[in-house]
């Protein structure tokens, strides 16, 4: 996969194509309810979205919701952005529309990888945290039908305070259902979210360690979002190791793809508005979906001039910007800190991500240098 210069553009982009949706997840940045927005972007505007994402040089787009399967045109969406060259995603919702046919059209239409969501370990833990009875048989179900059809299927889990503790046993059954792709989100309090406690730097800690033995052992990929400080974690433990750190471009992948699979990861540090953009159901323009910072709308801006050239995704991408420990950690190149959770606990986007507790170098060299100075006086 190509290169892409994150100021230029984004390496990913994903488009919110509806907002419906029949599920009420306890985490929902949207806050979907089951019914379709007027004003959400048409098939043609939708078209020329995708046009511009592939003009602009960004080789991966998810097409997610909501529920993108409430919209009727999803496949003919995959089908134009295959031909621009694009590689999509999607990531339907476990609920009726979840059906065997709709899988196997998804398939014919081009879909390099579908994502299911998980986030239970059991069938009460998952239904529990998705408020919808049966939503963990319909995951199984959906997750059965793309190994049949031989669609690279990739897991999505949230951890938070909730769940932590139960890593193993969402490991073991994420590895059971054959899938190419896992991705481990990080809490961020915000929408529906706001009301959950999301991972202290203890629990990330811990969840990084099993995460990285995890990584070393599969035959699939894993990566992780919002927790960027993860990229620190494994440039720690090949120190450790007495080993030469791996390069920025090997943080994000530790695992082989297996042949066939989907999507791939970047070979640089994804973060909001930093390789990534998000355009909602309505054509607005954020560094994320997780951090609304309006920064236009794909109705009068080019998606292109408004990644390169609008406040907010120019100061995301700018880590001298970084405040607190994140402005004086030495891994901020390559970490930086959740943005989206430092806006949801501060309404600063550049504060400094209390989920982590690392302590820079330069820190923990300041009470010496001020003994240094005491001794010499």
């Amino acid at each position: 996969m190509q290169s892409v210069d994150f100021n230029q553009a984004p390496f990913l982009l994903i488009w919110e194509t509806t907002r419906a949706c029949a599920l009420a997840c306890r985490h929902c940045r949207a806050e979907a309810i089951d019914w379709r927005h007027p004003d959400e972007l048409t098939f043609d505007e939708g078209a020329q979205l995708l046009d511009a994402v592939a003009g602009m040089g960004t080789p991966i787009v998810i097409l997610t919701g909501g529920d993108p399967l409430q919209r009727d045109d999803l496949e003919d969406l995959i089908q134009h952005g295959k031909q621009q060259g694009l590689r999509v995603g999607t990531i339907p919702a476990a609920t009726p529309r979840l059906t065997r046919d709709r899988v196997a059209s998804l398939k014919a239409a081009g879909l390099d990888q579908m994502a299911l969501s998980l986030d239970g370990w059991d069938e009460s833990s998952h239904d529990g945290f998705r408020r919808v009875e049966g939503s963990f048989a319909r995951t199984m179900a959906g997750a059965a039908w793309a190994r049949e059809l031989g669609l690279p299927l990739q897991i999505n889990t949230v951890f938070g305070a909730w769940n932590a503790d139960r890593f193993a046993e969402l490991a073991a059954l994420v590895e059971s259902l054959g899938v190419v792709f896992w991705e481990v989100f990080f809490l961020v309090p915000t929408g529906r979210g706001a009301e959950l406690d999301g991972c202290t730097a203890e629990q990330c800690e811990r969840l990084f360690a099993d995460l990285y033995q995890m990584s070393r052992r599969v035959p699939f990929i894993i990566k992780i979002t919002e927790a960027p400080h993860y990229r620190r974690y494994v440039q720690q433990q090949a120190g450790q190791a007495g080993v030469r750190p791996p390069a920025m471009r090997d943080i994000h992948r530790h695992s082989a793809a297996p042949p066939g699979s989907g999507l791939r990861v970047t070979r640089q540090g994804v973060n909001s508005g930093k390789g990534f953009c998000f355009v909602d159901h309505v054509g607005d323009i954020f560094p994320s979906g997780f951090l609304p910072i309006l920064a236009g709308n794909v109705r009068r801006d080019a998606i292109g001039d408004t990644y390169r050239t609008a406040p907010i995704f120019r100061a995301l991408r700018d880590a001298d910007r970084l405040k607190g420990r994140c402005g004086i950690c030495e891994y901020r190149e390559i970490c930086g800190g959740s943005r989206s959770r430092a806006f949801a606990l501060t309404g600063d986007p550049l504060a400094e991500d209390d989920s982590c507790g690392y302590v820079p170098e330069v820190e923990l060299e300041a009470p010496a240098r001020i003994r240094q100075t005491r001794q010499a006086k």
